[in-house]
């Protein structure tokens, strides 16, 4: 009996003194970086460090010990060629990277989330940047007579490690948002005139500012994030679109002037215009003017994707709210963020999970982009010319009715009247039919 109670304590001795164990292990390749995550039963200390000679990455654990197989991760499009790992000091454990190159580190711990529990992240970081570089080298947009494409970089929310909002059935936002940006870029991409780039196209996370970085290294015209909403009631439901709010504004400037990195960079928006060299007083109004023009061309294609929306969903609000997203803060590009829906509400998760439902989300917004450009081409583009061109009489472009138009509404939106709509098409009356093709005069 005494030999019993004496294993016993010594059995709860070795659980004590094992600590925290690693129960799990994920790795998520990202253009730019490699995230390996740890799942762990509780928070744990420790302490990373990068060996050369080769290659290889230390990760030691305070008061841990191995619960999972390593060698059943896959380790393909990453920078490890192997993961192993050894109890350290007793009580504490050590894992090792073998690496192909050298990579700088960056580790921290995760709380709890709705999918997860505690995490150690550590990212492995790809410093010479080749990855990034292949997935953003520029792609050709523009024709031998100089009229370049329109470019609209899409940005599904959330990615990797990270679920976004996940529904009563445990459908998670960034698989149904990743799916819908990539379908907006197929329609962007098959409309003349447009090409689409997309900052994730796989299940990674990618940084909130990095995002916006992404958006100015390919010249982007328009940023387009991607999310679905979340509450804690099931019952809000609803389409929504966001441009950023004054006060956001306000607080991007102060960042911007107080970041010395940030006065080489180019403000496209405002005709190549560069804080370099300008003193605070000069900077900070170039970047007010150019931040204003931003969030009222925000403001404007914002207010044509939400009324393509209203037209085939329903809207949580009926005019483009303002906030403070850190993904719509460039001062140079246009951009706005488009909630999907309620994914919290479980008609509107059941509908998110549907190709048939994102698709028609994802030409409402297509529809409402091509719109707000059509009306205002930027210079130099395409559509710019083609809209100097049919000055004088000639119709700008044409428009097949879609359910829910009204001569009215069309008029509207493209700055005429229905009179002189009537007029130049031959109409009789203002009744339209839908698949009809109308012509829209130049304004």
């Amino acid at each position: 009996m005494k030999i019993l109670v004496i294993m016993a304590l010594l059995l709860s001795a070795s659980t004590v003194l094992a600590g925290t164990r690693v129960e799990g292990v994920r790795l998520w390749p990202a253009p730019d970086h490699t995230r390996l995550v740890l799942d762990t039963a509780g928070l744990v200390e420790h302490n990373v460090f990068s060996l050369s000679g080769p290659s290889r990455l230390v990760i030691d654990l305070k008061d841990a010990a191995l619960g999972t197989d390593f060698s059943k991760v896959d380790l393909s499009g990453s920078p490890i060629q192997r993961i192993r790992s050894a109890p350290r000091n007793g009580n504490d454990l050590r894992v090792v990277l073998d690496l192909k190159s050298d990579i700088k580190p960056r580790s921290f711990v995760l709380e709890p989330n709705q999918q997860y529990g505690h995490r150690l992240v550590v990212d492995l970081i790809d410093e010479q940047g080749s990855r990034l570089d292949r997935a953003t080298s520029p792609t050709v947009t523009q024709d031998s007579a100089g009229k370049r494409d329109i470019i609209v970089v899409i940005d599904a929310g959330h990615g990797g490690e990270d679920p976004g909002a996940i529904g009563p059935r445990g459908t998670r936002e960034k698989d149904v948002v990743l799916r819908m940006a990539k379908r907006l870029a197929d329609l962007i991409n098959q409309q003349k005139g447009f090409t689409a780039k997309l900052t994730r196209t796989g299940d990674y996370y990618v940084g909130l500012r990095n995002r916006t970085l992404l958006a100015r290294k390919y010249n982007a015209d328009l940023f387009v994030s991607v999310h679905a909403d979340a509450f804690r009631t099931p019952q809000p439901r609803g389409a929504s679109v966001f441009a950023l709010s004054q006060r956001g504004a306000t607080s991007e400037t102060a960042r911007w002037l107080a970041q010395s990195e940030n006065r080489s960079d180019l403000i496209g928006g405002a005709g190549g215009v560069s804080l370099d060299g300008r003193d605070d007083m000069l900077a900070g109004v170039l970047l007010d003017l150019s931040m204003t023009a931003s969030i009222n061309a925000s403001l404007g294609v914002g207010d044509s994707v939400l009324g393509r929306l209203g037209r085939v969903v329903k809207l949580h609000k009926q005019g483009v709210e303002q906030a403070a997203f850190v993904v719509l803060k460039s001062p140079d590009i246009p951009s706005i963020l488009v909630e999907a829906g309620f994914i919290s509400n479980p008609t509107e998760e059941k509908n998110l999970a549907s190709e048939w439902y994102r698709n028609k989300l994802a030409n409402a917004i297509f529809d409402g982009i091509e719109q707000y450009f059509r009306r205002t081409p930027p210079p130099g583009t395409l559509l710019a010319w083609e809209k100097q061109q049919n000055r004088g009489g000639t119709d700008v472009s044409q428009y097949r009715i879609q359910r829910g138009d009204t001569l009215s509404g069309v008029a509207r939106e493209n700055q005429t009247t229905v009179s002189e709509l009537m007029r130049f098409n031959g109409m009789n009356d203002d009744r339209v039919m839908v698949g009809q093709t109308i012509r829209i005069p130049s304004s």
